[in-house]
Order: structure tokens, then sequence, then C-alpha cells
């Protein structure tokens, strides 16, 4: 991580955060020496990481109670449209998404049924501890991997297909197949870096940076019916937009006319 232009306790919190936004510190934070070895550093490094999220009142640090998570996780704003969020509105880009599927390779890394966290029970309007399929699957190109995604789908929908059929079919294609009538989609898109499983799987170095995709897909009765986290490689991913102007002389702004996704 050194050869990154951010100091090094930066980096770990800059990732720490993604993991927390993502509820993977339900039950608290690993002990400091724990996320020494994870990130190869000092302790004071580990510290001051865990400090500066402390400061930005996203943990609490108790001698005795270890390090746990305030409030809501960061995840379930950014689902709902925190203020300050750049949001893409996706218009016609899911027929994009389904074409670019069917193009690509794609290997299935787990598939299995999970209680719902409090910030994936929120996006997908449940209760937490509701059950919901989670699918972990890396995307790729002829040039080599692509993307890491991370769908999360009500259990009652996602009954109908598994492992088997997740890797041989884009998951909106199959959210059809199983009866679901797809609406709309809300998107956002941000940047973070790699951590280590990431870095494995995207075949990157850890604190690489990536694209990073939150999509809500809505049924045509407004139930969200799929949460997706995507991680995509920059130098394999684009994401394009066509704007246009309009309105009168003293009011133009720029509107889209068109969205797509592509990978290179």
């Amino acid at each position: 991580m050194s050869q990154m232009p951010l100091p090094k306790y930066h980096q770990i919190y800059l990732l720490l955060c993604e993991q927390l936004a993502e509820g993977r510190f339900v039950d608290g934070l690993p002990g400091e020496f724990a996320l020494m070895e994870e990130f190869g550093v000092a302790r004071v490094t580990v510290r001051r990481a865990l400090e500066k999220m402390a400061a930005d009142g996203l943990i609490s640090r108790e001698p005795g109670r270890g390090t746990r998570p305030i409030g809501a996780p960061m995840a379930a704003s950014i689902a709902q449209g925190a203020p300050g969020v750049q949001r893409a509105h996706l218009g016609g880009l899911l027929e994009n998404l389904v074409s670019m599927g069917l193009r690509t390779s794609v290997k299935v890394i787990d598939v299995k049924t999970i209680t719902a966290s409090a910030s994936v029970a929120s996006a997908l309007q449940l209760q937490p501890g509701d059950p919901v399929q989670k699918a972990v699957r890396v995307r790729s190109t002829r040039e080599g991997p692509l993307s890491h995604i991370t769908t999360y789908v009500p259990g009652d929908v996602a009954h109908k297909f598994g492992r088997r059929e997740l890797a041989r079919k884009p998951i909106l294609v199959l959210l059809e197949e199983a009866g679901v009538q797809v609406g709309r989609a809300h998107q956002t898109i941000t940047a973070r870096l790699a951590d280590a499983t990431l870095a494995q799987h995207l075949d990157v170095s850890v604190g690489s940076a990536l694209l990073a995709v939150r999509r809500l897909v809505y049924d045509a009765n407004e139930r969200p019916v799929q949460w997706l986290h995507g991680l995509y490689r920059p130098d394999r991913y684009a994401y394009e937009m066509q704007l246009s102007r309009v309105g009168g002389i003293d009011a133009k702004v720029w509107v889209s006319k068109e969205l797509s996704a592509q990978f290179i």
C-alpha cells in the first residue's frame, strides 16, 4: 500500500468505512491485532484509522466492550439517497446491463440464504432478520476480471433460482423468469479502494481504485427486488451518458438523453 498517495491510516480508514457501510460489523469491528495482520501495518496506523472513524461518529470504542458501529449503517443512507450523493437514474440502462451480462462470463463465488442485516432490510423494505439470498459473483471479459458483484434478493423471490441459474443467466433475466416485472432502478456511483479479497478476485493491487456502484431495482409495483453492490475495474469498465441542452436561453441545463454502461 506504500505506493498509494494517501497515508496508510487513511487508506485503512476508507476500507473500513466501506465494509461498515456493507453491514459487515454488526457484531463489532475486529480487534487492533487482527487489523494489523489483515493490512500488514503497525498498531499505531490501525489506531489512527480507528480514531478517525470514532471522531467521525461512525464507531464507539469502549475498554472491555470492543469497537462497535454507531447508528444505522451508511449503506442504508446511500440506498435511500443521502444528501450529497451523486445519483444516476437508469432509464433504458436495464436492457443494456442484460446485454452486457450476456456478453461476459461469470464465476459464482457464493450463494446462500442469510438473514437481512439492518442495511439490507432498509434497502429492500424488509424486517431485519427476514430471509434474503446473497449471491457473490465475478464477471469477466476476455481480458480478465471486470467486476465483483454482490446481490441481495428477497427470499420469496430468490427461491426460484440458485447457483446453477446464476452461473448461466443475468440476474435481471432470472427475476423476470421468476415472475417479477422489473420497473425501474435507482443507482449511486462512488469510488472505493480494493481490500485484500477484492484485489484477489479482480487481479489488482490492494489499495487500487475501483468504481463502486450501488443499484436498487424495483418491480412495477415499486417493491425493491434486488440490491446490488458492484465493484468495477476502471480500466475495463466505462459509464457513459449523452446530454442535451434544454430550457430557455437564460436557463439552459444539461439533461441525460441516454445512459449506457460499457466494458473495455
